[in-house]
């Protein structure tokens, strides 16, 4: 089930000046590293596969430097493009999560124990130069960025020649969260988002442990109430995903998709009648040009055909 949600891959993360981004640094945390995360050398032109392994190694996945190389590098691109970074994240059942792109969004997720994974733009104005990195300290009072970068196991540059070489670059960064797991920041929209594309590949309770997290930290919030709902649905756990949509529908009667699955919920339990009446009330409800009347009204001649065969 997918809700609708879309992640702008070279989206800017706010249009503050690098010295505002500075300024921005939290006072509380001084300085914040993260030791013990894991070094991948890069080989020419493959540093995503290099930065993308070490996040996922810290994060406890088993992959290798060269099975991720084979899955995210484009030998005719010379790298590897973050849309195959974050697919690859997905497929070893991690939610790639897009953090905001500041200097204190970086601090608070190495602070939450997580190194962040990020792309620079190293070049000039006309000849840039693409580089993935994972971002693994910061120290405020030095004004230094701790990288572990291409063969550089622990590169330590200046926040205000990191920031420009970020700020080009879109200020792209990218935590990856065990599925459960909440960012250090978290915004819903983006983690509703980072959620919708990674149930597209996991597995069923990966994907309802990461509904059920938002909802702990948003309760009632009716995208994760559906897409938890739905997840249940999907595993034939039926009576829950009914009652999950009744709560939805109690607070928001005017969701049409959440009363058409809780439809066949009903009808999945046998309860065929019930599940009509309320398909009938959902076209009640639809507009005649709504673009998804078609795909309601479909739902009600499948459950009344079940109806009449007196199958379920």
């Amino acid at each position: 089930m997918n809700a609708g949600l879309a992640i702008a891959v070279f989206g800017l993360g706010g249009c503050a000046s690098i010295p505002d981004r500075v300024a921005a640094l939290p006072v509380a945390q001084s300085s914040v590293e993260i030791t013990t995360t894991p070094f991948y050398p890069q080989e020419r032109y493959q540093c995503g596969p290099a930065a993308l392994t070490t996040v996922l190694a810290f994060s406890g996945v088993d992959a290798s430097l060269a099975a991720i190389t084979d899955l995210t590098y484009i030998p005719d691109r010379q790298g590897s493009l973050q849309t195959e970074l974050l697919a690859t994240a997905r497929s070893h059942e991690r939610i790639p999560y897009r953090i905001d792109g500041t200097m204190s969004a970086l601090v608070a997720e190495l602070a939450a124990g997580r190194p962040v994974l990020v792309l620079q733009n190293l070049g000039v104005s006309w000849y840039e130069r693409w580089h993935y990195a994972v971002v693994i300290g910061i120290d405020v009072a030095s004004g230094e960025v701790v990288l572990r970068s291409g063969t550089d196991r622990r590169r330590v540059t200046s926040a205000d020649v990191f920031l420009r070489t970020w700020q080009r670059a879109g200020y792209w960064a990218v935590v990856l969260l065990r599925s459960g797991e909440l960012p250090a920041e978290p915004d819903k929209d983006k983690y509703f988002t980072a959620i919708a594309d990674f149930e597209t590949v996991s597995e069923p309770q990966l994907a309802w442990q990461a509904w059920e997290a938002a909802l702990q930290y948003w309760p009632n919030d009716p995208v994760a109430l559906f897409g938890m709902a739905s997840v249940e649905l999907r595993q034939g756990r039926f009576d829950a995903a009914e009652q999950r949509y009744r709560v939805l529908l109690a607070g928001h009667p005017d969701m049409h998709a959440a009363r058409n699955n809780l439809a066949y919920a009903l009808a999945e339990q046998g309860y065929i009648t019930e599940g009509l009446a309320e398909l009938q009330e959902l076209l009640d409800r639809v507009a005649v040009d709504d673009p998804l009347r078609d795909e309601y009204e479909a739902s009600l001649d499948e459950l009344e055909s079940l109806d009449k065969t007196g199958s379920q």
